[in-house]
């Protein structure tokens, strides 16, 4: 059997975890949001361990991820929010998928899908308090509100629920997050006086879930706590554990000579005689180039810097005139839970200035994913995986 080159570990007992945390932070139902392959992580095996740790519901954002749901058997409500022109509104009708509504030309291609299926389409309202994203435009909504309503009597559409994003969520006490809630909460007025009262009202994110519990309502959404990653870094981690490791085997060893450089356009130039390694991942995997120079990995217990340019197969660390004892088929950590010193996922987004949320999302296809049975995580709670664990892609 063939050894992966690059895999990433995907321990879903921290999953579950996670979601055991958020619950009990907000005291709310859970909508976890598995939208782009769960950030990376792969939507189906972290759907399924989300819904069994007490995850009510499911989100994502194009209608294509909830009928794959669907299709594998996931039979819980998922809400879709994302829709262009063209969107297969009757395919999400006839899977039963909650298609959140932004527009009026949305609520209208909605209604048409119904009438052309038969069945009433359900539906959630997404108003726009504040982000000025996607969401129902303020000078739109009293006529959109009138819309869904009236389709909500006549039976083409079940208002199951009315929802908002927080634009400020990961600044807990901004005071735009009551603002947006008391927007929302207007919003929901105004459709239980025409007739169309929402069963379901949710607005918060990672952040707001796990800070700001009085935003909860009846459900909150949260998308990035759910794999472990802090939102609010300033108020520490929340007892969550970061679900996602990312190694390779290193795919080899060899000497440098003093003064000779190291990949393209030899950014890099050896000060003395060396010893490096190639490591088979690169920006096609996820790794950003934007990490040149700046990388560091973790072989056994020591940490090497990466050195040269990132390609877009694989990148080279410097291990030093000995070597340090490092050979082909090692396994390199590039990032992971950090709890024992090595290179984590925020340590990445910081050194190029983004987000980790932007790191574990890009792990690209080629990156076999491991998943760890949760049955078998260390019941002392620190994470680690220890048996049965399955391969995908």
């Amino acid at each position: 059997m063939t050894s992966p080159a690059l895999t990433a570990t995907v321990d879903l007992g921290a999953i579950a975890h996670n979601v055991g945390v958020i619950r009990a932070a907000s005291g709310a139902a859970v909508m976890a949001v598995v939208k782009a392959d769960a950030y990376g992580h792969g939507a189906l095996p972290v759907a399924r361990t989300a819904l069994e740790s007490g995850a009510a519901e499911l989100g994502v954002a194009h209608i294509t991820e909830a009928r794959a749901l669907r299709a594998a058997g996931i039979s819980a409500p998922i809400t879709a929010w994302l829709h262009a022109p063209g969107a297969d509104f009757a395919g999400a009708i006839t899977d039963d998928v909650d298609i959140a509504l932004s527009s009026i030309w949305q609520l209208d291609a909605v209604i048409a899908a119904a009438q052309e299926t038969g069945t009433p389409a359900t539906v959630t309202v997404k108003v726009d308090t504040g982000l000025n994203r996607s969401g129902v435009a303020v000078d739109e909504w009293d006529d959109f509100a009138e819309r869904v309503a009236k389709a909500h009597v006549d039976g083409s559409v079940q208002l199951r629920a009315a929802m908002c994003h927080l634009a400020r969520g990961d600044e807990p006490d901004h005071p735009l997050n009551d603002e947006q809630a008391a927007r929302l909460d207007r919003a929901v007025a105004d459709l239980a006086r025409l007739g169309a009262a929402p069963q379901m009202v949710h607005m918060s994110n990672s952040p707001a879930a796990l800070t700001r519990p009085d935003l909860s309502r009846d459900m909150v959404r949260p998308g990035i706590a759910v794999y472990g990653r802090t939102p609010v870094p300033a108020r520490g981690d929340f007892g969550l554990i970061p679900a996602m490791t990312l190694t390779a085997r290193i795919a080899l060893v060899k000497k440098v000579a003093a003064g000779q450089g190291v990949s393209y356009s030899e950014t890099w130039i050896a000060p003395r005689d060396t010893v490096v390694a190639v490591v088979p991942a690169g920006y096609a995997d996820g790794v950003p180039r934007l990490l040149s120079g700046r990388l560091r990995v973790r072989i056994g217990d020591r940490l090497f810097d990466g050195v040269g340019r990132i390609c877009m197969d694989q990148l080279v660390v410097d291990l030093g005139p000995d070597g340090a004892g490092v050979r082909e088929g090692d396994e390199a950590e590039l990032f992971g839970t950090g709890r024992t010193g090595g290179p984590t996922a925020k340590d990445w987004a910081d050194a190029i200035g983004t987000i980790d949320y932007e790191i574990v999302s890009q792990i690209g296809t080629r990156v076999v994913r491991r998943y760890v049975d949760p049955v078998r995580v260390n019941t002392a709670g620190d994470g680690e995986g220890r048996d049965g664990a399955v391969t995908e892609r």
